[in-house]
């Protein structure tokens, strides 16, 4: 029997502690260091522990791909996939409009406690962009949080390039303490928009992200109009990914990897070019997902710390990035309007 969004939330809490309690969680204990650059209270977070994560195949992101051969090419069991493991099952959801069906499940490997997963049951490939029924139940569980306490927001790493470790699609949900969090959120709430219809660019940042702030009150939206709402906006970011991509001359061959960074205000979306950053003090590959365009960085040792403050969070953001062609594509959509006229 599918539950209701309200349901979910509070059930996070108490089978985070179960889970937890029976050895089916792992928790990762974690230091976080604040960081500003880019006028950014970047949230550096330090996990030793990780270090004795062993590293998984990469997956298989192609958008035709099935379970079967998903599972297939990882040489392991989908984790996203029937049985549920009961300590990490949270609980169904069914989208009201297409009656699809969702499973919510605890992140197994956690460093932030309450980090939470909304799967399609039916198998979808991570290298697939969020459809509409995944982006109303997404919104609707930030909404539902927000008004029991709660403060989470969500993001989606999509393709080979862009932090995914399963292929499995998924939307992932972290609480924060604040409000105003996660830190991108402070730099795209001082933007001035000229026009509020419009998506918008974060200027200051030395990489290209696409922007677009909700309408007041969407959260008394209708489904329908949510729907609407919300996959407009995705198709209108998404758009200009894309557009970003193929002003890149050098781009990996095949689909375009990106983060999809969602709160109650804001959508972003985030071209990627690279999995990870060679650091230069140390030699090593830093994995970047959704999360360092969130403003949070995810580091193993004070070594791999010190380097990203010495090469700098933007150069590094900058690196697994492309460089924003946000003017070129302003002017050209300002000559096809005045085409039309």
């Amino acid at each position: 029997m599918a539950s209701t969004h309200s349901d979910i939330i509070k059930k996070v809490p108490g089978a985070y502690e179960s889970a937890l309690k029976s050895g089916d969680l792992f928790y990762f204990p974690s230091t976080i260091e604040k960081h500003n650059e880019l006028d950014i209270d970047f949230e550096i977070t330090l996990c030793p522990a990780l270090q004795k994560k062993p590293n998984l195949p990469s997956p298989r992101f192609e958008v035709e791909t099935t379970a079967s051969e998903a599972a297939a090419d990882n040489t392991k069991i989908d984790p996203f996939a029937p049985p549920y493991n009961p300590q990490l099952h949270v609980g169904d959801l069914k989208d009201e409009l297409t009656e699809e069906e969702f499973v919510i499940l605890l992140n197994k490997f956690s460093v932030v406690p309450h980090h939470f997963l909304l799967v399609p049951k039916e198998f979808r490939s991570q290298a697939s962009p969020l459809l509409p029924p995944e982006l109303v139940q997404t919104y609707s569980l930030l909404v539902v949080a927000k008004r029991s306490g709660r403060n989470f927001f969500a993001f989606y790493n999509c393709g080979e390039n862009s932090g995914a470790s399963q292929p499995h699609k998924h939307i992932q949900f972290i609480p924060t303490e604040s409000p105003s969090s996660p830190p991108i959120e402070t730099l795209a709430r001082r933007v001035q928009l000229e026009q509020p219809t419009r998506p918008f660019s974060l200027t200051s940042v030395p990489y290209a992200s696409h922007s677009f702030r909700f309408p007041s009150h969407l959260d008394t939206f209708s489904a329908e109009d949510l729907e609407r709402v919300l996959s407009d906006v995705f198709l209108q970011l998404l758009d200009l990914c894309i557009s970003t991509v193929r002003h890149d001359p050098d781009y990996p061959p095949g689909r375009p990897s990106y983060n999809v960074i969602i709160t109650l205000e804001h959508m972003h979306l985030i071209p990627r070019k690279f999995e990870t950053h060679l650091l230069e003090k140390t030699g090593e590959r830093l994995p970047v997902n959704a999360l360092g365009f969130a403003g949070m960085l995810l580091v193993k040792s004070e070594n791999e710390l010190e380097a990203v403050k010495y090469e700098t969070v933007g150069k590094i953001l900058r690196g697994v990035g492309l460089e924003s062609v946000h003017e070129e594509q302003v002017e050209g959509t300002a000559k096809e309007f005045a085409s039309v006229l």
